[in-house]
């Protein structure tokens, strides 16, 4: 039984997170939109380009988002003076990245010719890549002041971040591209310069609301401004795992997406249209799956396991409803979404009949991407980290070993790829829910362990 107001507190929470998780996906959308009116070279490279730069970001985004679960615990607790605390300590570790991210935008771009791309696709991915990677210390910058947000329940605050800063991204990006409003046209690195620019003005809505007089007041922001041992301590233990995670994962992910571009322009930009309309349902649920994480983790401050489990069960009956409508439209309505990206040019039609049949795919494996934000969410909220870190590692690995099989070796055609992929993330799913049910990661004694530093 859900209580009524467990379900209104998650879904006043959750809403604005899936909000700002949705605007964050329309700004991928339409940069990935305006290159496909270029051609679809340009749409292969946005992907193949975003991709590596979220790959060479994601240890340190996996790292510093974790600082949302321990601001939950540290609220739950009634120690709100450490829950700014957290957030220095995640500036700390964003600014520490900053040599590793520049050598990474200097020497990474070389990797899309390794992995067989046509060089006109090579020449373009490497230019969004080193645009992205050039302003990525902003984006941990945002992600270290909406985790902490998020973890305080002012889910608000990163909506209204997150929507100034889509708001000023998408006619940015529109007039550096195609060279409007007098600026000039850039194409592919105006994609990236405006995906940059909208970044630095969330970080500045942040910091109105982080310096505003009665927030500084409240959580001793003042006195927040040190090195904090036993909260880095914490941030490492329980966070690496989430980072080691999270690159793994990206780069087994980024694999496959070279892997299966090495099909061609064709094939890669039917994955492209794929995953924009996959962003639209799985990257507003991942708006839900924070505010899982936030309310489990103040639920382990406050020690009350029983709410944590009224908030996962309300967290699964909001995140099945949502992809479940979403899901029965995509497979009504496949060609028509896929054909929003026709450019006019003559091998769409092979684009269209490849994205419709995988389409078929994303709308089997939606329901399951539910199960594992939900699930992931609570996980992480209470501490799980190391498991979650082992078993989604090992499903990831396991399906690029047999990605490389199928491609590589015994060139089957990219539905066969397609269809490996599907299965991982229904095996996966099985597997958080097992975990989840079985009550370990909810035991008193390693909880105690969770919360020391």
């Amino acid at each position: 039984m859900i209580h009524r107001s467990t379900l209104r507190e998650l879904s006043r929470l959750a809403f604005p997170m899936v909000v700002s998780q949705g605007a964050f996906a329309v700004m991928i959308f339409t940069d990935r939109l305006f290159m496909s009116y270029l051609d679809a070279t340009h749409i292969a490279a946005a992907l193949g380009g975003g991709v590596g730069s979220f790959f060479f970001l994601s240890f340190f985004t996996g790292l510093i988002t974790y600082g949302n679960a321990l601001v939950a615990q540290y609220y739950g607790s009634g120690k709100t003076t450490k829950c700014a605390r957290v957030t220095t300590q995640g500036l700390l570790i964003s600014t520490a990245s900053v040599p590793v991210l520049l050598l990474g935008a200097y020497y990474g771009g070389a990797a899309f010719s390794v992995m067989g791309h046509a060089p006109e696709q090579v020449a373009l991915e490497t230019v969004y890549f080193q645009v992205l990677m050039t302003g990525s210390v902003f984006i941990l910058v945002k992600a270290t002041f909406a985790s902490y947000f998020a973890g305080i329940g002012q889910t608000r605050v990163v909506m209204v971040a997150d929507l100034l800063g889509t708001a000023i991204n998408v006619p940015l990006t529109w007039a550096l591209v195609f060279g409007n409003l007098g600026l000039p046209a850039l194409g592919i690195a105006g994609a990236g310069l405006g995906t940059v620019m909208g970044t630095v003005c969330s970080i500045l809505v942040f910091l109105a609301f982080y310096f505003s007089k009665l927030h500084r007041a409240r959580f001793s922001v003042a006195r927040s401004w040190q090195f904090d041992a036993g909260i880095m301590r914490r941030y490492f233990r329980l966070g690496l795992p989430s980072g080691v995670e999270s690159f793994m994962n990206t780069a087994t992910f980024n694999l496959f997406l070279l892997l299966f571009q090495s099909y061609g322009v064709v094939q890669g930009a039917a994955m492209a249209i794929v995953f924009n309309w996959d962003m639209l349902s799985f990257i507003p649920m991942i708006g839900l799956n924070i505010a899982v994480m936030s309310m489990v983790g103040r639920c382990v401050g406050a020690n009350d396991m029983q709410r944590a489990i009224e908030v996962i069960k309300a967290g699964f009956m909001l995140a099945l409803f949502y992809s479940g409508v979403l899901a029965i439209g995509f497979l009504i309505y496949r060609e028509p979404l896929v054909a929003v990206f026709d450019n006019g040019g003559e091998d769409f039609s092979q684009i269209l009949a490849l994205g419709s049949q995988m389409m078929v795919g994303l709308v089997t494996y939606m329901l399951a991407d539910a199960v594992i934000l939900i699930s992931g969410g609570a996980l992480r909220g209470a501490g799980d980290t190391r498991w979650i870190m082992l078993t989604s590692i090992s499903v990831h690995w396991i399906m690029l070993i047999v990605q490389y099989l199928v491609i590589v070796v015994y060139q089957l055609g990219p539905m066969v790829s397609w269809w490996v992929f599907v299965a991982m993330l229904l095996s996966l799913a099985v597997l958080y829910l097992w975990r989840l049910l079985g009550g370990k990661w909810a035991g008193a004694e390693r909880l105690a362990k969770v919360m020391s530093e």
